[in-house]
């Protein structure tokens, strides 16, 4: 096997970030994701550096054991093998907007009449029953729309964003775990079904946890936002030469941490002895941290703390994550051979699977460079193939120039 996933054929008609890294996490465990592309290729395509025009490094990152083919689903034959494809595919994974797909003639009603059995997923930007459902959605505007940069601001300063993708990864979790449950019913009853996984209720789901805090409770008894997460102070700790990243949390931390700084006395203190009296003291013992950890290098405290079983760790940057030694260890960090950008830097799969492990199959596709491929697999004939890709309907290579190019070990860039 190449994973939990294999032999699950899912047709991925998203782009960008959110639904893009819901299908890598599939595709990582083995599903056979074709990834539909229109002509001009995913958004990423074009974030960030590369060495050919379509291949950047996002994109490499976001659509690794992926397949890509280029469909004009506009086009009347386009439209029509798609939906030819939909009969034997599992999962119809989409990102826009349900009234996008609608007009497509791409509607639940309509997949489920195609294949009754196939999970149809949405991952867009706001539920459907609300004022916002036809507006687009981004993960600048979804961590503003649920209140994250002044959660930041609150700590730190002006409203901010967090400096990674983090709705769109998120999001994109929620969906994979959407799509693995709807399968797991599936296989238990023979029915697919409809999945909504909007953006903006998920992720203030994923907030809110947190952060409703006080007003849990109604009428509330608190304040809104975690006290420990909002305080300014909670941040890596300076050394006398760097940084560390310390968590003292339970009361056998606390204690032990007094009495290694010199202050047994503190654990006494009805303000610091118990969870309850911490949180609400939470600043005047980020202070303490913060004078104590400056008076001993890194090296020592994280020998001190290992010591004491209080949990500890260096603070590494990008670039001294690469030479971790734990990362190092484990294999986190694997090259790649591309077949046109040559030598890549990839991110291994963090899950170790016992019976049914997961592996990097391929890197990331060019833009259409498996159409003619997935079309055969998907029962079309060679003339049919020869025809689609003559009217313009699909894009890519054709059928026998991709078996030459198998038989010679290259790779033919469609894009």
């Amino acid at each position: 096997m190449a994973g939990p996933l294999d032999g699950v054929r899912i047709l991925d008609l998203t782009s960008n970030f959110m639904g893009p890294y819901a299908s890598l996490l599939l595709a990582d465990m083995g599903a056979d994701v074709s990834k539909v592309e229109s002509r001009q290729g995913d958004t990423t395509r074009g974030v960030g550096p590369c060495r050919h025009p379509g291949m950047s490094a996002i994109f490499l990152h976001l659509n690794r054991n992926k397949r890509s083919i280029v469909l004009d689903l506009k086009s009347r034959d386009g439209n029509a093998a798609l939906k030819r494809m939909m009969r034997t595919a599992d999962v119809l994974l989409y990102s826009l907007r349900p009234r996008s797909m609608a007009g497509l003639g791409l509607s639940y009603q309509e997949a489920r009449e195609i294949n009754p059995r196939i999970i149809y997923c949405g991952t867009y930007g706001f539920g459907q029953n609300g004022p916002y459902a036809d507006r687009p959605a981004y993960d600048d505007l979804i961590q503003a729309a649920v209140g994250m940069p002044v959660l930041q601001s609150r700590k730190s300063g002006p409203p901010d964003y967090v400096a990674t993708a983090i709705a769109d990864r998120v999001v994109g979790m929620a969906a994979t775990s959407a799509v693995s449950m709807a399968l797991f019913h599936r296989e238990r009853t023979g029915r697919g079904q409809e999945v909504q996984v909007p953006m903006f209720e998920t992720f203030a789901h994923f907030v809110m946890g947190d952060h409703l805090y006080g007003h849990t409770f109604r009428p509330a008894i608190g304040d809104w936002g975690y006290a420990r997460m909002m305080n300014p102070d909670r941040r890596p700790y300076r050394t006398r030469d760097g940084y560390l990243g310390v968590n003292v949390y339970t009361d056998q931390h606390w204690q032990r941490f007094f009495t290694l700084a010199g202050h047994p006395d503190m654990g006494r203190d009805p303000r610091f002895a118990d969870i309850h009296g911490r949180t609400q003291h939470i600043g005047l013992l980020y202070e303490f941290l913060a004078r104590t950890f400056e008076t001993r290098t890194t090296a020592e405290w994280v020998a001190l703390l290992t010591e004491a079983d209080i949990p500890v760790i260096e603070m590494n940057t990008p670039e001294s994550l690469l030479d971790d030694p734990h990362m190092k260890e484990v294999g986190f960090f694997v090259d790649q051979e591309h077949p046109s950008e040559g030598r890549l830097r990839a991110l291994g799969i963090p899950q170790q699977w016992s019976e049914s492990s997961p592996e990097l199959r391929h890197p990331a596709p060019r833009l259409g460079e498996h159409s003619a491929q997935l079309l055969a697999e998907y029962g079309f004939s060679e003339d049919e193939i020869g025809d689609l890709l003559d009217c313009g309907a699909v894009h890519g290579p054709r059928v026998r120039e991709v078996a030459a190019d198998d038989r010679e070990g290259g790779g033919h860039d469609a894009g």
